[in-house]
């Protein structure tokens, strides 16, 4: 592969999410509009999670290099007038709101996290569809059933709850903080 040039470099290796994400906004404050920023992390999440946050706060995702286990993500700094607004998902619930549900009945949790954090535990019945692969699967989801987001620490599930919502679901609401502060039951799988 050809190289890839960067003007600004964020060593984000080692932090799991939020963290890439949240250094990566502070960072990106010292680019230069139409600059580009490499964001190298190991975090497995951090591919479908900066790529997601590119789009919506209007900045460029170019794509991601795998280097062993370093991830390089490229982005482009926006050029004025072309930012979008980052916005934040209105309907939220948490843990205690979610658990209240889960003894109520049929509720559907969905779990966007890397099917690797899935496996290693989360709520009984929850459907995993990663955020990366959520554009795409969403059909798999009844439109008609209340929807309840859940990822570590509720980023990527806002980010994925404004993505149903675009895609016409109504009931659907982000859980804060998620997993990171679940003491609900969990399984492993």
């Amino acid at each position: 592969m050809t190289n890839i040039n960067a003007d600004h470099v964020l060593d984000a290796k080692g932090l799991a999410c939020p963290m890439p994400i949240v250094k990566t906004r502070k960072e990106i404050e010292n680019v230069e509009p139409g600059k580009v920023l490499l964001i190298e992390a190991t975090d497995q999440g951090s591919k479908a999670d900066l790529k997601a946050w590119a789009e919506r706060s209007g900045h460029q995702y170019l794509g991601t290099v795998e280097e062993g286990d370093v991830l390089k993500h490229y982005v482009r700094k926006a050029s004025e007038g072309e930012s979008g607004e980052e916005t934040s998902y209105d309907q939220k619930v948490n843990n205690d709101d979610l658990k209240q549900k889960l003894d109520s009945g049929n509720v559907t949790v969905l779990d966007v996290r890397e099917s690797a954090e899935y496996a290693f535990g989360h709520i009984p019945n929850a459907i995993s569809i990663p955020f990366g692969e959520l554009e795409d699967r969403a059909t798999e989801l009844n439109q008609d059933e209340e929807i309840y987001v859940v990822c570590r620490t509720g980023n990527r599930s806002d980010m994925a709850a404004q993505l149903l919502r675009e895609k016409g679901f109504n009931k659907v609401y982000n859980v804060v903080p998620g997993m990171s502060e679940w003491d609900g039951d969990v399984e492993s799988k």
